[in-house]
């Protein structure tokens, strides 16, 4: 009767321990994982129609729209982003875990027969163990943790710096694709003036049929041009809608003018401002300062560790001992790991040494690299700047002038087809190549804003607008000149 009774005692205690644990493993604690888990069993066990699996056109975004608008969107929406943001949480909640105690163990022990003791049987043994860590130990493991949380909130600022850029590189080749295939029309409705010229003077016998197909195929190849950028433009509009996390078929368009932009001035100051701000370096530092208490650990196992038990023992009132008492046992137990394995334990410091001293040099290689492309990005848009200035000044008014002067004398038949042709080609060519240069300035300050971490300051130096480079003009945009038919 006796031992039954210590088995069911025991049985309860096992129970009483198990069951909030047990209850535990079923409970779910982040809305997110519970969304995210019955998404994938639902994947996994039902065929998605392809109209329920791609996500419809974004309303709010069809039309042109700002490119902040569009930042501040998918920083909120990005699925990179919201990664990032829950792998900090991921590792901060891990901090906590290293900085408490390991669980302590619960032991029963029953005998198959009773132990017979002169005072009295003993059917079963209760024990409990804690391991207590060495002093520092915990402090160190929940250092290690909070140095990971620190690379990882780190590398969620590069990560949105990055979304940023591939926002507005995105952003800037929509709107430079609109600009290409604005001109390229326009420059069609100007040829087809050009070829209504050629095709009078074939009527009037004063040029031959020769100058009317040179016209028509030219007009085809500017139909090819277009065919191509409406592709791009579909490929860059469905590349912005990655970025911000929206179905592919939304119909993103940037504005039809940009604000006018400077080529930044002062390289020393971008690189201080890359070398203190940089999220990556700061990564870096992190995972140094990570490296660094990783190995104060290591160095922490040559201490041992405290283990504190106790042990009740169920004694029964009867024995064979006449002087049987029934009182049960309590002991209580001390011990020690021994940490004697050094060659183990010299290794993993070693190692833990080595991670750190590795870590310092991939610091200083991303460094040396930050200021490779701080110093490539600022000659990259200092160069832009200056094209864009001879653009405007220089080329663009002497080619409109160019291609004006051989429509008049194409005319008057002063000169031959095919270097009208060939004007009207370069016009094109640059015209083009203008708008590349605007929106290539602003995809390298991009980019550059990346590599310093974060905004660089507003410049006083100021772009002119494109509708300004001819003053003749009275601020209209200048427009190819139309070209006048021979009486």
């Amino acid at each position: 009767m006796a031992r039954n009774q210590a088995i069911f005692y025991a049985l309860a205690t096992i129970a009483v321990v198990f069951t909030p644990g047990c209850r535990g493993t079923r409970q779910i604690r982040d809305a997110e994982y519970a969304r995210v888990a019955d998404a994938v069993t639902y994947a996994n066990t039902t065929l998605v129609a392809a109209d329920s699996a791609v996500a419809p056109p974004t309303p709010q975004f069809e039309g042109p729209q700002q490119v902040e608008e569009l930042i501040q969107f998918a920083l909120a929406q990005n699925p990179e982003v919201q990664a990032a943001r829950k792998r900090i949480e991921a590792a901060a909640l891990m901090v906590p875990v290293e900085a408490s105690l390991p669980d302590p163990m619960l032991g029963v022990t029953t005998f198959p027969e009773p132990v017979q003791t002169a005072a009295g049987q003993q059917e079963l043994l209760l024990n409990v163990n804690q391991k207590f860590p060495a002093r520092r130990k915990l402090g160190s493991r929940a250092g290690v943790a909070e140095s990971k949380a620190d690379v990882a909130r780190a590398r969620l600022a590069a990560v949105e710096l990055a979304t940023v850029e591939q926002v507005k590189q995105a952003y800037y080749e929509l709107y430079f694709i609109q600009q290409a295939i604005s001109i390229t029309e326009s420059e069609e409705e100007e040829l087809v003036k050009i070829r209504d010229t050629a095709n009078a003077r074939y009527k009037a016998t004063l040029t031959s049929q020769q100058d009317v197909l040179r016209a028509e195929l030219e007009l085809s190849n500017i139909a090819n041009e277009l065919i191509r950028l409406r592709q791009q433009l579909d490929s860059t509009q469905a590349r912005l809608a990655r970025v911000l996390h929206v179905s592919p078929q939304t119909r993103l368009r940037a504005v039809d003018r940009l604000t006018n932009e400077a080529a930044p001035q002062d390289l020393a100051w971008l690189e201080r401002r890359a070398v203190a701000a940089r999220p990556e370096l700061h990564a870096q530092l992190a995972a140094l300062e990570r490296d660094r208490r990783a190995a104060q650990l290591a160095r922490l196992d040559y201490v041992p560790d405290v283990t504190l038990g106790a042990t009740w023992i169920d004694t029964a009132s009867a024995g064979i001992s006449p002087v049987a008492n029934g009182q049960d046992a309590v002991l209580l137990t001390a011990g020690v790991n021994l940490p004697i394995y050094r060659k183990r334990l010299d290794s993993a410091v070693r190692s833990a040494e080595a991670s750190a001293v590795a870590t310092a040099r991939d610091y200083d290689a991303l460094r040396d690299a930050t200021l490779e492309q701080v110093a490539d990005l600022f000659a990259k848009a200092r160069s832009q700047q200056d094209l864009l200035l001879l653009f405007r000044e220089d080329i663009l008014p002497k080619a409109r002038q160019t291609l004006e002067v051989s429509n008049r004398a194409y005319s008057v038949g002063e000169v031959d087809f095919l270097q009208l042709i060939d004007n009207f080609r370069l016009l094109l060519r640059y015209e083009v190549s203008y708008r590349r240069l605007e929106a290539s300035l602003r995809q390298t300050t991009a980019s550059l804003e990346r590599v310093v971490g974060g905004p660089l300051p507003q410049s006083a130096e100021t772009v002119p607008p494109p509708q300004q480079v001819d003053d003749e003009n009275d601020g209209e945009p200048n427009q190819l000149p139309a070209p006048t038919e021979a009486n």
